[in-house]
């Protein structure tokens, strides 16, 4: 399993109309293809005004096969088309988890997938 970071820099003082955006709009199309939420966190301290959320995937190809088709989904692309705005810089990078991390990042990623 791989863990990918997102960590999108909002405008300033975008950060309450993006979080009810994603919840009434983009959350739930993106859950048919990403089921793994791991975390969805604001920063507090540090660079401000970022979004960062976690996804757990099995391997590449299936992540690259799920976002293919959540970006191909037209409820996913009109939210996208609406919150894109707000975003100023997107960042992502690919994680592997320590050996002594899989076995829970394997049960976290199992309890996400059974989260409404």
């Amino acid at each position: 399993m791989f863990v990918e970071e997102r960590i999108y820099t909002l405008k300033p003082g975008c950060l309450p109309a993006y979080f009810a955006l994603y919840e009434a709009k983009g959350m739930r199309p993106q859950a048919r293809y990403l089921t793994a939420m791991l975390g969805y966190y604001a920063s507090e301290i540090g660079d401000l005004n970022e979004v960062v959320h976690l996804w757990g995937h099995d391997s590449l190809d299936a992540r690259e096969a799920n976002r293919a088709r959540m970006r191909a989904d037209p409820d996913f692309k009109a939210y996208w088309q609406e919150v894109q705005g707000m975003i100023v810089k997107q960042r992502s990078r690919i994680m592997k988890p320590a050996p002594f991390f899989t076995e829970r990042l394997a049960r976290m990623a199992e309890l996400a997938r059974s989260a409404p």
